[in-house]
């Protein structure tokens, strides 16, 4: 059970209000970070637990931020759900699930998370900051989820609602409109799906130290070779190496597939165009209204 004595953040926050549990000098949080927040925490430990990389706490004391990010994971997972479910009456399923897995999703997340300028707020251990991980896929969209858990036990469901909206409010309509469209490998299982081809398959290779693996995925599928791709997790260089794939096989025509190969057009790599590209989301009525 939380200790500290909950009161009003101002404006300008900083790290922390409880000198006792994180005896460090005040790190103040980026004005543009609390700007799109747009959340006074009643209880500022929490948004303080919530940028607190694991790696921080190796080398300091506290709580770092994977327990809210659990929560914050589930959090997400359920507006975007309970939203998309009443906006989108048409759509079965498998449609729904499309939406708010592109949503719901690492690159998306890290996206949105860089876009606010998370990143420069983390508090992160002296090697992990040294090695990037301000910019690091899975650091940032953890740290976006373990916020959202934040803001939701600080205030309740109806302001995670309403952060959510601001965040993720034109992701959620563009996904609505090309549901799965940010999801190269559903993409690519779709456009073979009516030929008798084996389903895609992904070779992976890895380099690099283990705090700055680059991974390394080729697409074999219709009988040709796509890739490589490399990015900064199995997952998002598999997802490039597919949409080399689809690019290809689109423009070859679905239904007159032929041997090919084709050679990636970027690296998702820091500094490297992502998935699904940074834009700040404006904010969505449906998710900011409460139901």
């Amino acid at each position: 059970m939380r200790t500290s004595e909950r009161s009003a953040m101002p404006s300008t926050m900083s790290f922390p209000a409880s000198a006792e549990a994180f005896p460090v000098p005040p790190h103040p949080v980026p004005v543009a970070l609390v700007a799109a927040l747009d959340h006074e925490f009643a209880d500022s430990a929490l948004l303080i637990e919530a940028l607190t990389h694991r790696s921080w706490c190796a080398e300091n004391e506290g709580v770092s931020n994977e327990r809210l990010e659990f929560l914050g994971d589930a959090v997400l997972g359920l507006v975007i759900a309970e939203w998309t479910f009443g906006d989108r009456p048409d759509l079965p399923e498998g449609q729904l699930a499309k939406i708010r897995a592109s949503v719901v999703s690492a690159p998306a997340l890290a996206a949105t998370a860089s876009d606010i300028g998370l990143g420069d707020a983390l508090r992160l251990g002296r090697g992990e900051r040294l090695s990037g991980g301000m910019d690091k896929e899975s650091i940032l969209a953890d740290a976006l989820e373990a916020v959202i858990g934040a803001v939701h036990l600080d205030a309740g469901l109806d302001a995670a609602r309403a952060l959510i909206g601001r965040l993720f409010g034109d992701l959620v309509n563009r996904s609505a409109i090309e549901p799965g469209g940010h999801d190269h490998k559903t993409r690519l299982q779709e456009l073979v799906a009516g030929r008798a081809e084996p389903a895609p398959r992904y070779e992976v290779t890895d380099d690099g130290p283990d705090h700055d693996k680059r991974f390394h995925a080729v697409v074999v599928v219709a009988g040709g070779r796509h890739g490589p791709a490399t990015g900064t997790s199995k997952k998002r260089a598999e997802q490039a190496a597919a949409s080399l794939a689809c690019t290809f096989l689109e423009s070859a025509g679905v239904g007159d597939l032929e041997v090919g190969t084709s050679r990636p057009s970027h690296d998702l790599l820091p500094g490297s165009p992502p998935l699904t590209p940074p834009s700040r989301p404006t904010v969505s009525q449906e998710l900011q209204e409460s139901p």
